[in-house]
C-alpha cells in the first residue's frame, strides 16, 4: 500500500514538473478546473485538483470528484500505474475490471492527454 501511495504523491510531483517545464504542457492545462482521485476499493487514494494552471494533490478522497479511478487493491494499483506501456495496461485492467471509471468520460480522456507530457520526448513544443 505504501508504493501505491507514494506512486500517487510522484505522479503529482511528476505533472507539476511537466508543467513547469514543457510550455506545451503548461498551456494544455491552462483554464482548466477539475479535481479528480485515484483509490482503491477499500477507499486509499489520494485526489488531485488542476486550477490556475497549477496540479496539486491531497491524501485522502473528495466527496464530488468529476472523475474517480478506482483500482481493486494498492497492488494492482501500482502495477497498473506503473507498466512500461501505461495504454495497454490500462485497458487490460479496465477488461478485467482491476480498474473502474466512473464519472465524467470526458474528463477522463482530458487527463489521459495531460499524461501523454509524462512521457520523455513527447508533445515536446520546439
Amino acid at each position: 500500500m505504501l508504493k501505491f501511495k507514494f506512486l500517487l504523491w510522484a505522479l503529482t510531483k511528476l505533472l507539476q514538473s511537466a508543467v513547469k517545464k514543457n510550455p506545451a504542457c503548461a498551456k494544455y492545462i491552462e483554464g482548466k478546473e477539475l479535481v479528480f482521485q485515484m483509490q482503491t476499493l477499500n477507499g486509499i487514494g489520494r485526489h488531485f485538483n488542476i486550477r490556475d494552471g497549477k496540479v496539486s494533490s491531497i491524501a485522502g478522497l473528495t466527496p464530488s470528484p468529476k472523475f474517480t479511478m478506482t483500482f481493486r487493491d494498492a497492488v494492482k494499483g501500482f502495477a497498473i500505474l506503473s507498466a512500461k506501456d501505461s495504454k495497454e495496461a490500462f485497458l487490460a485492467a479496465l477488461q478485467k475490471e482491476d480498474l473502474v471509471l466512473s464519472g465524467d468520460f470526458v474528463e477522463v480522456m482530458w487527463f489521459q492527454g495531460l499524461t501523454e507530457y509524462l512521457q520523455a520526448g513527447k508533445k515536446q513544443v520546439h
